[in-house]
């Protein structure tokens, strides 16, 4: 399984937190999509040997583009690759662009999954993130959504300054209100150089509560639970059949492309990025050339980020593939050095697996960093 990452860097306006690359100038969007179908071509042979089962359009936000220039990039896929019967083709999507009638055209097209970019139902919150939509845009785009698509998800995030936990609880109830198959939730984290980074340090908006977010992460997981939600990677929880294919493969080590400026790629041995520029990236493809550094991932880089990647998820870490894929220095490691976690309740051993428990979900990142093994190599 292999899938195929396309990033679209344009948004409406700039949400507060964000530290994603994107443009809020629509002007170069035509000259993007050219260049965005040029590297399809371009980067066919890498994946020759490969069979296409997801396609994903990420961003920035996918959803400014009409349907007939998604249509166009799917078809640039199809036209050098070698796709599935019945590849999961996902959209990433602001409510603000969700309108009836383009739901309906995005309906007609390849795409069969949305990810819905809610983030809370609540007028202060959204303010307070600068969203480009307000709560009835929220609500509205999903009852329209629900009616022509029955792969959603939906996005939501916890831990915002003044968020109560009953507010948090009305957020996830007003989700399940609407059925939707999955929910992807996310604490909200202040990055460097973005505008909430900024605001918290003048004063004008509180800084994020650790504490406060841990309340709202385990009301999260017991209440999807309790709606027969799995909560198969620490901040994605899907109905039975309805588990991201696109995002299982990352965190299970899947070979992928990534299309567009600030995209990145993953060939097993190889993780590539392409420049985060959208000038100096329309240069690169328009004279045939990648905009892409390489790096090649060492013994220990694959290590530690099997062990990173597979805590947060319910197939947890295999002991027996660390031995048989890492050798025996890598199996001593993990084992002597998860067992404080263990003793502390932070992780578990299910037979062959080392999984994080109910405690431990929370601060996996973490945890995995311990079991991290650091120079081994000569």
């Amino acid at each position: 399984m292999s899938g195929i990452y396309i990033h679209i860097p344009f948004c409406k306006q700039a949400c507060h937190y964000c530290d994603f690359h994107f443009s809020t100038s629509l002007s170069k969007k035509e000259a993007m999509i050219s260049a965005l179908r040029k590297e399809l071509k371009l980067r066919k042979d890498e994946f020759k040997s490969e069979v296409v089962e997801t396609i994903y359009f990420g961003g920035g936000t996918p959803s400014v583009l009409h349907s007939e220039e998604i249509n166009a990039l799917i078809a640039e896929v199809y036209s050098n690759y070698t796709v599935a019967e019945s590849p999961e083709i996902t959209l990433e999507a602001n409510p603000d662009d969700l309108s009836k009638n383009h739901i309906i055209q995005l309906s007609k097209s390849p795409i069969n999954r949305l990810s819905i970019g809610i983030q809370s139902f609540f007028e202060e919150d959204l303010k307070l993130m600068n969203r480009a939509h307000n709560a009835s845009e929220a609500a509205a785009c999903i009852r329209e959504a629900i009616k022509c698509f029955d792969n959603i998800s939906i996005d939501l995030i916890y831990g915002i300054p003044g968020m109560s936990n009953e507010r948090w609880q009305q957020n996830i109830d007003m989700t399940l209100s609407f059925n939707v198959p999955h929910i992807s939730s996310y604490a909200l984290t202040v990055e460097p150089k973005t505008a909430l980074a900024h605001m918290i340090k003048k004063g004008q908006v509180d800084n994020v509560n650790d504490e406060v977010a841990e309340q709202h992460f385990q009301i999260l997981v017991e209440t999807l639970e309790k709606e027969g939600f799995v909560n198969y990677e620490i901040s994605n929880f899907g109905k039975e059949g309805y588990f991201s294919k696109n995002n299982s493969a990352y965190w299970q080590g899947k070979k992928y492309l990534g299309i567009g400026p600030s995209a990145h790629s993953f060939n097993g041995n190889q993780r590539g990025w392409n420049v985060r520029n959208n000038a100096k990236y329309l240069k690169a493809i328009g004279v045939g050339k990648l905009p892409m550094d390489i790096e090649t991932l060492s013994i220990d880089d694959k290590y530690n980020e099997y062990v990173m990647t597979g805590l947060r998820t319910i197939w947890g870490v295999s002991l027996s593939k660390i031995e048989s894929e890492f050798g025996e220095k890598y199996s001593e490691c993990i084992q002597k050095e998860s067992e404080k976690k263990i003793k502390e309740g932070l992780l578990i051993l299910d037979k062959d697996s080392l999984k994080a428990t109910k405690k431990g979900k929370f601060l996996v990142d973490g945890i995995a960093a311990d079991l991290f093994m650091i120079k081994l190599e000569e």
